[in-house]
């Protein structure tokens, strides 16, 4: 495993260490570009360096120009630098590493874009398999209507997840309304469960953090935002409002009814925020730890067997961790999702209450 992750940055590595003179270096390996190139996207996915031959999937580059005219041609054409049809990718600059369309008067300016990037494709790929992991066992389910037949294998380990979320965190967390948000928040689990454990395989089609991206990471918070208030209660609603607290924090300055509405922001923004940098300091720890036995390379034989083997040895021991950690961040955004859509639903069950009481 820790071999195959070698090939995310051949490049890099092999530039810094010709080959007439393994121990003298013509230049330092940049540790900082090789991590920020794993973890920012780009407009083609690298395979890996088979026989000095570099690999790559070259993605679609889906563009709209200043004149309204689209383009869509492979990101082969703008590799190396290269312009295509008056597109190219900046070296630098606040558009670094985005397709910018160059006028003529020389100037730079970024197109309408909706190109097929890395995080892009791996997103749908995970997406897809998310499906599949959903979608067998309901097949299972719908062929086998006899409820005294029992599923095996695959369809049997996913009843025993499903059963297990749903009775020690579901329920729980949401409450008596659990079965109209389980379908919510079991998707949620596993989509970022497999996002997670796709962007811990070193090769393709794995290699991609997915969830250390902000943007799809904002877009899970807003899902639970727009899930927790718009099927929110009254209660709900007038704790935000008309706060439980003494009238002089409410009136004539809204001091409560202002922080309470703020929380309504901060609750998602704190699970995109976990999420995003979980995920991004776990991967940034493993190559930072691989780079040990490439900048060390210069400092005589005996220092760079010690520190490869210390690097192999914590590399391994961070590979186990991302593991655990990537259960337990999909695990904490579904639990702390369902605990807000349950604070929401409190009003809603007291309702309930009083009408079956009387």
């Amino acid at each position: 495993m820790l071999a195959a992750a070698f090939l995310l940055f051949p490049v890099h590595t092999s530039a810094a260490i010709p080959a007439g003179n393994p121990a003298a270096p013509e230049e330092e390996v940049d540790v900082k570009s090789i991590v920020l190139e794993h973890l920012n996207d780009s407009y083609w996915w690298h395979i890996g360096t088979f026989g000095g031959r570099s690999v790559s999937l070259w993605l679609p580059v889906i563009v709209r120009s200043s004149d309204g005219g689209w383009h869509c041609f492979s990101s082969r054409h703008l590799a190396g630098g290269a312009s295509w049809e008056g597109f190219s990718i900046a070296s630098d600059g606040k558009y670094e590493g985005k397709v910018v369309e160059t006028l003529s008067d020389g100037s730079t300016v970024r197109p309408f874009d909706l190109s097929m990037t890395r995080t892009v494709t791996a997103l749908l790929l995970n997406s897809v398999i998310v499906l599949m992991v959903i979608l067998i066992p309901a097949g299972w389910y719908r062929r086998h209507k006899d409820v005294r037949e029992q599923p095996k294998g695959f369809t049997a380990f996913m009843e025993m997840a499903i059963e297990g979320l749903q009775d020690d965190l579901i329920k729980p967390c949401v409450g008596e309304n659990w079965k109209r948000f389980s379908p919510f928040l079991l998707t949620v689990f596993f989509f970022i469960l497999v996002c997670n454990f796709m962007s811990l395989i070193p090769f393709f089609p794995g290699g991609v953090n997915v969830t250390g991206n902000i943007a799809v990471t904002f877009v899970l918070a807003l899902a639970s935002f727009l899930v927790i208030n718009i099927f929110g209660g009254r209660a709900y609603w007038k704790d935000i409002f008309w706060p439980d607290v003494p009238v002089w924090l409410k009136v004539p300055v809204p001091f409560m009814p202002v922080i309470e509405f703020i929380g309504i922001f901060t609750k998602p923004f704190a699970l995109m925020i976990r999420l995003f940098a979980n995920m991004v300091g776990g991967h940034a720890a493993i190559l930072c730890l691989v780079c040990i036995v490439f900048v060390t390379a210069g400092m005589g034989v005996a220092m760079n067997a010690s520190m490869t083997v210390v690097s192999v040895l914590f590399t391994v021991f961070m590979n186990c961790l991302e593991v655990l950690v990537a259960f337990l961040q999909a695990y904490v955004f579904t639990m702390l999702s369902g605990v807000f859509i349950g604070l929401a639903q409190e009003g809603k069950k007291e309702t309930k209450t009083k009408k079956t009481k009387k």
